[in-house]
């Protein structure tokens, strides 16, 4: 295992969150409550009823565990690369496109064990719009805090409720971390300047942010249901039997089309955020490269 990748990717992600956090409040609130109709009035509505503070509610608990699964996607997705690497049985072999693939889809599927409890808690909390500001009439806030939260959950819907959405977490995850990373090891290869191992900085940038929205055009059919599985039932009666009647029922009252309805902002929030995560990565990497002894994984280079 390699330490320097895990702690490479637990600061990268951490600073990618919260980039990118105030338009993921946005993205989370249009795909799960109907009073919101596009994202400028859903920009609109939350700084005049709730502030600055609205976009960046619950946000101390996603940094956290952030850190934490994107340590575990980093340093997966490396040791998948390693092993497949020495599975080919000569030494210096580059990994192939699949190997970057495969990597990736095991790297998203192993941080769901991880992740899903801390996410329904950001979700939750995003997604509670009632303001906590003196004089309001309107109904108050039902959770207090990430922490008030998590306990209320785990004491309301058990522990299962923690996990709730971790199947479509797991089915978008799994497939846009593998297009994620090889959208972003195809990029840096076209973008290395000749007798170069590696492009510049601005190379770099610009693999993670084009990634970064590959990815996400995979993954968000799959987080719109994760999102409204994770707030079944969280205020009122639950509308959704399980996966495939969300579904179901999705289709059935919105249309198709509502599987897409936040992609746009996925995109726009998704170029700087992993700009900024493989910026991060990468140079951190490269520093605790030469200061932790370790084996060094496979470069990211082709057939």
């Amino acid at each position: 295992m390699h330490i320097a990748d895990f702690a490479a990717g637990s600061i990268g992600g951490a600073f990618g969150i919260v980039v990118g956090y105030p338009l993921d409040t946005v993205k989370v609130r249009i795909q799960t409550q109907k009073q919101f109709k596009g994202i400028w009035q859903c920009v609109v509505a939350t700084a005049t009823k709730e502030g600055v503070h609205g976009f960046f509610k619950g946000m101390s608990l996603p940094v956290t565990t952030v850190s934490m699964t994107s340590s575990v996607v980093f340093g997966t997705y490396r040791n998948c690369l390693q092993y497949l690497s020495k599975s080919k049985g000569a030494a210096g072999v580059h990994n192939s496109k699949l190997d970057f693939f495969l990597s990736g889809l095991a790297g998203g599927v192993a941080q769901v064990s991880v992740m899903s409890p801390g996410d329904i808690v950001k979700v939750r909390l995003q997604c509670q719009t009632e303001s906590m500001r003196r004089g309001d009439n309107l109904l108050k806030p039902k959770y207090h805090g990430p922490i008030h939260c998590l306990l209320t959950i785990a004491r309301e819907e058990g522990f299962r409720g923690l996990y709730r959405g971790a199947l479509p977490l797991m089915l978008r995850d799994g497939p846009s971390f593998a297009t994620y990373f090889l959208t972003y090891n195809i990029l840096c290869e076209w973008l290395t300047p000749h007798g170069k191992k590696a492009p510049d900085w601005t190379g770099v940038m610009l693999a993670g942010g084009i990634a970064g929205m590959t990815g996400w055009t995979i993954g968000t059919p799959m987080d719109v249901i994760k999102a409204r599985l994770q707030m079944d039932g969280a205020r009122d009666v639950k509308r959704y039997k399980g996966f495939f009647h969300c579904i179901a029922e999705t289709v059935r009252v919105e249309g198709a089309g509502v599987f897409f309805r936040s992609l746009g902002i996925n995109c726009l929030r998704a170029f700087p955020v992993n700009m900024v995560v493989f910026v991060t990565y990468e140079f951190l990497l490269g520093f605790l490269k030469n200061n932790v002894d370790r084996v060094d994984p496979p470069t990211l280079g082709f057939e």
